[in-house]
């Protein structure tokens, strides 16, 4: 039993701390934030909110905004300055996020 709790409390911290290590850094997710919002929730009617938003359509539109398939002034730029794991990473944590 004792073996069992340890167990349980271990795996629980893990999971903390790789959900923490996965966390972008606070200055990407304020440059998305400043238009989609930190909660993922855009306060702009023509902004989309990104709160639990699907990693793979994410992933999308932004190859597509690097590209140039999809055409938005912002967004390309965000798009072609992120790296690949920034980007992963901010659209990780908008889709962990409740939608609303």
């Amino acid at each position: 039993m004792k073996t069992r709790i340890t167990a349980v409390i271990l795996t629980a911290s893990l999971l903390t701390v790789g959900a923490a290590l996965a966390q972008p850094r606070g200055a990407l997710i304020a440059s998305c934030a400043a238009c989609h919002g930190e909660d993922g929730i855009a306060r702009e009617a023509d902004v989309p909110h990104l709160a639990g938003q699907n990693e793979a359509y994410m992933l999308n539109q932004m190859a597509n905004f690097r590209n140039g398939s999809r055409r938005h002034p912002e967004m390309r730029f965000m798009a072609r300055e992120l790296g690949d794991r920034d980007i992963k990473d901010i659209i990780a944590y908008y889709a962990a996020l409740p939608a609303r």
